[in-house]
């Protein structure tokens, strides 16, 4: 487990989420290592928000750590959404891009 990711885990436990994955995707861009992430949280908190909220919400844990990410794709659900849900969508692979591509 890297340590940004770890940091990213710790963070986003005052949530209080029942459900928490964070993946690193970076190896999946051509940016480099830890750079693109995909989190996946469940929480009662995001009972009556819509997603608009809850990603603030989510960036408001994250604080300073946001700076360090590149990328962050968000699945946020409540307990009764993940019920019926019960898995995030997968990532798209990366069609490249970048300005850094040469």
């Amino acid at each position: 487990m890297t340590a940004k990711r770890e940091r990213i885990l710790a963070a986003l436990a005052a949530l209080e989420p029942l459900h928490l994955e964070v993946l690193d995707e970076s190896h999946m861009h051509s940016r480099g290592q830890e750079s693109h992430y995909k989190a996946v949280i469940v929480s009662p908190q995001f009972s009556g928000l819509n997603s608009v909220k809850r990603h603030q919400k989510v960036y408001a844990v994250l604080g300073e750590l946001m700076q360090q990410v590149h990328a962050l794709a968000l699945h946020t659900y409540t307990p009764e959404e993940w019920a019926v849900q019960g898995a995030a969508p997968a990532s798209p692979l990366c069609a490249g891009g970048s300005k850094h591509d040469h």
